[in-house]
């Protein structure tokens, strides 16, 4: 569904991060709802360099832009001469950046500072030069441990990407008058082609995968009591394109303002597969980084950016379930 009656048929657009999970989905919806618009793709895609934690350093997949009928180019934020030399003689309506390290189990500091931060100075810079709106991805994990609800202004960081992204929003404040610049601080997003991001997939995922292998649902002790604030990733698309048109520089929480637990996501898919398979609890081996409470005050986001979270936690997984299903029988149960 379109968000605004803003018209971006006829716009160009460019998405940073269009292969990984919010970039691709955001690629497809302006090709659904917008197919006179020109989408361009920017995105590293993944190889095989990893993190010493075995996790891979990018993410974008192929698989999730089969689909995209627009431009895809390969280039690498963490290197700025080729950014100029790929973007620099072109000009772009509106940016979307959502291309990052997000690995928050990564303690690579000076990796994840050049690619997250430095690059964000350099997109900030193109967007200027062609008078562009910039919307990107923030993060939740700029609050860390603090106890909930989040507000904007109160954050603690627990991991080196949380303080990258917090960084940048504070780049963001100072942006203020040159061109409209939206930080979207997103929550624990789930939905459609997320499954390439591996281990940082959402439980929503991980736990369907789990049970439609016939295996228990592995959960860490205690999740009965941890909480996060869950966002279905159709719900963040309307905040980037609220954020696009609004005209207004700042940061905003994007979640749903509810709070549930790992449990809930277990007994809610348990639910809709008709299965009751015994939870495999599990020591937490990330606890000195761990959130364990997230919940969005996006009382600002309502108010600046006129965004309303359309989908509840059963209704997301309701909606998402038909995908998971897919994936497990083309990418997992072969």
């Amino acid at each position: 569904m379109k968000y605004t009656t803003y018209n971006f048929n006829g716009k160009k657009i460019l998405i940073t991060g269009g292969a990984g999970f919010i970039g691709s989905n955001l690629a497809l919806y302006f090709q659904r709802e917008y197919p006179g618009a020109e989408v361009t793709i920017l995105d590293k895609f993944r190889g095989e360099e990893r993190f010493p934690n075995g996790n891979l350093k990018a993410l974008g997949h192929f698989k999730n832009l089969v689909n995209f009928r627009g431009e895809v180019i390969v280039g690498d934020l963490g290197n700025r001469r080729e950014l100029e030399e790929i973007l620099g003689g072109r000009k772009f309506d509106f940016i979307f950046h959502q291309g990052a390290i997000s690995d928050t189990t990564a303690q690579d500091q000076g990796e994840i500072l050049r690619v997250n931060l430095n690059s964000f100075y350099q997109i900030l810079e193109f967007g200027e030069r062609w008078g562009a709106p910039v919307v990107y991805a923030s993060s939740g994990a700029v609050y860390g441990k603090l106890p909930g609800p989040h507000r904007i202004g109160e954050e603690a960081p627990a991991n080196v990407y949380g303080f990258s992204k917090l960084m940048m929003d504070q780049i963001t404040l100072k942006w203020q008058g040159k061109i409209p610049v939206v930080g979207l601080r997103y929550f624990n997003v789930y939905g459609p082609n997320e499954f390439w991001k591996g281990k940082t997939a959402s439980m929503v995922l991980q736990l369907g995968l789990q049970i439609l292998s016939g295996k228990s649902p592995r959960l860490f002790e205690g999740s009965e009591k941890i909480k996060r604030d869950f966002i279905f990733v159709e719900d963040v698309i309307q905040a980037n394109i609220l954020g696009a048109v609004k005209g207004v520089t700042g940061v905003f929480n994007v979640g749903t303002g509810e709070a549930r637990s790992f449990k809930e996501v277990e007994e809610i898919l348990q639910t809709l597969l008709g299965t009751s398979l015994p939870v495999e609890w599990i020591p937490n081996p990330y606890t000195k980084q761990y959130q364990f409470f997230t919940q969005a005050d996006i009382t600002s986001t309502r108010e600046k950016l006129d965004y309303i979270p359309r989908y509840r936690l059963e209704e997301g997984i309701a909606q998402y379930l038909p995908e998971i299903e897919r994936i497990y029988r083309e990418e997992v149960a072969q």
